[in-house]
């Protein structure tokens, strides 16, 4: 059972006026659950990664025009429903999710008035990878039962089509000069490249027919196998071939190498600044973001030459740098040693949780600690994590990149745990999900700037939980100081149309990374722009709001109050999140006065 607090900040209503607030809560309730439903009817996989198996035979063309107009129609469906509603007759927290569906239906609606479709891959994210994910059975498509299987096979017949859709809207896109940088897709080509083996049974999607459950007999085994390897042969592969010569022969003639940002795209700087709004829930422009960023690297410079002190390191900010980089102590001998480490770390860390948490607010689903896939991890973020079905059949995930061990290095581990799994998104993800007086579309949603800056809020909790060292310390520090590098190389690149070598130049100047961790940064910026920035833009809302009160309340502060009424309302934007704490604070100072 869910430890929530209720904040209140409205009168009681009178007989008439709460007969009317809950008859439109109950007119809203209705309209969430069918829009989350008209939802997962038009993009199946959303379902499926929800763990709900409704459609999990289905996989319609989203890249298709038709399928976009269908989408913007039932944005402003559901808007249109929202402005017929007068949100002032609800109660609290009724209103709160007026307001963040509102927005959404409104930023959804924005964000379809650009082209985004015209760039529909690149090496993060790429339906291609999405694809042999859940074939291989390692993802949120089940294989438990013969219906499972079938479901799939019917999803692979699909595949051509969207492939073949993902060709036509490139075609579109050079046409009209909206194009990726050549290095990003160049990514693309070998990760494609990875799927096209030459013996079908060493496809990814032949590992469901190698794990068969023992609940299916031997007859449906021989069906099911003659079928995927039909399915995979003759239309999953070749799909595969076509997309990788189209790109091989004909995009990458036309794809960008004098420029790397969607600034330089037409329309492009109105787009970025649409995408840094989208993603910070801000009203931030670049110049602030970039002069942001700047201030916040030399303050993390400084905290960092406050723990060089603290180790007794004897040279300059660079030389410590290269030493925690390059020394062998700082890095490990062999994958499994990496995982073995960051697994015992993130139970060290559950193990202290109760300081900052109350227990009722830790969630029931459990996790685990999984290597990124070989075909993916070359490009691949240094962590991520996938959350937990609903129904419980699959745990939360944090994959961690196992790639490249020399830019691994062992200092990294706690903020990376404490950022993906404990206490940050598997708790943050996992608890908002089991949340289940919330309509839907807050269970299941995310606000990137909330869930990404309680995320990188909650790299620096370490030393409060008892489990950092100065080195763990140092590691959490250049872990955000990442992030506020994020913030002048994500604009540098997409606002002021750095190079990629001014990009990597100004991290090799301002952090100790090597070559490789350098190149996949600078390219997952390329690719995602404006993403960056929520981690930094989120954690500054989240600390500053905890300073506040902090100040306001003196003694009477209790972080694990304030981490409760920071995560008790799932993911929602900055300005919402703002004004909970402050509502929150001005009550708490009127009970003690």
């Amino acid at each position: 059972m869910l430890f929530i607090f209720t904040i209140g900040c409205s009168p009681a209503p009178d007989r008439q006026s709460a007969h009317q607030s809950q008859a439109v809560a109950k007119l809203l309730e209705q309209t969430y659950a069918e829009y989350s439903e008209a939802l997962m009817a038009l993009e199946p996989l959303q379902a499926t990664f929800r763990g709900v198996s409704t459609y999990n035979n289905k996989l319609p063309n989203t890249f298709s025009p038709e399928h976009l107009q269908r989408r913007k129609m039932l944005e402003e469906e559901y808007l249109a429903i929202l402005n017929r509603i007068d949100p002032d007759v609800l109660a609290y927290d009724d209103r709160m999710s007026y307001d963040i569906f509102k927005y959404q239906r409104e930023m959804q609606l924005a964000r379809l008035a650009f082209p985004e479709e015209l760039i529909p891959l690149n090496q993060f994210y790429n339906v291609i990878n999405t694809f042999a994910m859940l074939g291989s059975g390692t993802s949120a498509q089940p294989f438990a039962t013969v219906q499972d299987y079938d479901n799939w096979a019917e999803r692979m017949r699909q595949i051509p089509i969207i492939t073949q859709q993902l060709i036509d809207n490139m075609n579109a896109g050079i046409d009209v000069e909206i194009v990726q940088p050549r290095v990003l897709m160049e990514r693309v080509v070998r990760q494609i490249d990875a799927h096209l083996v030459d013996d079908v049974s060493d496809s990814l999607f032949m590992r469901p027919i190698r794990e068969f459950p023992e609940t299916i007999d031997s007859d449906e085994r021989e069906r099911i196998a003659a079928l995927y390897e039909e399915l995979i042969t003759e239309a999953v592969l070749p799909a595969y071939q076509n997309v990788h010569d189209y790109l091989e022969r004909t995009y990458l003639n036309y794809a960008r190498t004098d420029s790397y940002g969607i600034g330089a795209l037409p329309n492009g700087q109105a787009w970025y600044q649409f995408l840094i709004r989208w993603h910070t829930t801000t009203d931030l422009t670049a110049r602030e973001v970039h002069e942001l960023g700047l201030s916040e690297v030399a303050r993390i410079h400084q905290e960092i030459t406050d723990i060089m002190a603290t180790v007794d390191f004897d040279g300059s900010l660079q030389e410590f740098f290269e030493f925690t980089r390059d020394d062998s102590q700082f890095h490990y001998s062999s994958r499994e040693e990496m995982l073995d480490d960051y697994r015992a770390f993130a139970a060290e860390a559950e193990g202290q949780a109760e300081r900052l948490f109350f227990p009722e607010m830790l969630p029931e689903a459990g996790y685990e600690i999984r290597p990124v896939e070989a075909f993916r991890e070359r490009s691949a973020s240094s962590g991520s994590y996938a959350r937990p079905s609903e129904d419980g059949s699959r745990p939360g995930v944090f994959y961690l990149n196992t790639y490249d061990l020399s830019a691994r290095p062992t200092w990294a581990k706690g903020a990376l745990t404490l950022h993906e799994a404990v206490p940050g998104h598997h708790y943050q993800l996992a608890l908002q999900q089991e949340m289940t007086h919330l309509p839907d579309f807050r269970r299941f949603g995310s606000v990137t700037a909330f869930s990404e800056g309680w995320g990188l809020y909650a790299e620096s909790l370490g030393e409060e939980l008892g489990v950092y060292g100065p080195y763990d310390q140092y590691g959490a520090l250049i872990a955000e100081l990442w992030r506020a590098i994020r913030l002048v190389v994500d604009t540098g690149i997409h606002a002021k149309g750095w190079s990629r070598e001014q990009v990597l130049d100004y991290m090799a100047d301002n952090a100790p990374v090597n070559e490789a961790r350098r190149i996949s940064e600078a390219e997952r910026f390329m690719a995602l722009p404006g993403q960056a920035l929520a981690y930094k833009i989120g954690q500054l809302r989240i600390r500053q709001l905890r300073e506040r009160a902090e100040s306001a309340l003196g003694e009477q502060f209790d972080v694990r109050v304030f981490h409760q009424q920071v995560l008790q309302h799932g993911s929602i934007p900055l300005s919402i999140l703002e004004r909970e704490i402050d509502s929150w604070i001005a009550k708490e100072l009127a009970h003690a006065g």
